[in-house]
């Protein structure tokens, strides 16, 4: 909207302008002109040179012949790239170190419940109990498992290894 209000006092405007006058970071910039002047049937903005890709020399002018039979405009984002591998990577981290507590979580309130449990019955109970969120790898419910020990909610049997108790 505040690309468009530029256009209240000026007829044509360079991508410079609007970019010093709106401060939008650059990749926003260019997908919000991208949907305002090059998504057919719906440019509210003109640009020159016509193309697909917003450069830094392109004129914009506001379409004085866009119409539309609708009050309302609906203007769709146009989805310029994904994203990128460090990226993917991060964000793939960062959703694994959400669901840590989850994880925790289930694993205390099943031991709650159970108080003594095996290994196997445990990882195969949290994944039961998250699988309707995601599904959580049997490694990661393992290394839960032990920070779970190592903060004292939860012991290893004396006798067998494989049994934990949980601590009240």
């Amino acid at each position: 909207m505040c690309v468009l209000m530029l256009f209240n006092n000026a007829d044509q405007l360079s991508y410079k302008e609007i970019e010093q006058a709106t401060e939008i970071p650059a990749s926003d910039l260019k997908r919000c002109l991208q949907s305002l002047a090059c998504v057919k049937g719906k440019n509210v903005l003109r640009k020159e040179p016509m193309s697909k890709d917003i450069a830094e020399d392109d004129a914009f002018f506001f379409n004085d012949k866009f119409t539309s039979k609708f009050v309302k405009v609906k203007i769709g984002t146009v989805v310029t790239q994904r994203e990128t591998e460090p990226e993917n990577q991060e964000t793939r981290q960062r959703v694994e170190e959400d669901r840590k507590p989850q994880i925790e979580a289930a694993v205390v309130r099943i031991m709650k419940a159970r108080r003594v449990l095996d290994h196997n019955n445990i990882v195969t109970e949290v994944t039961k109990q998250l699988q309707s969120r995601f599904l959580p790898n049997p490694v990661v419910i393992k290394k839960r498992i032990e920070s779970l020990i190592e903060r004292e909610f939860l012991e290893r049997d004396k006798a067998d290894r494989k049994l934990y108790r949980y601590l009240a």
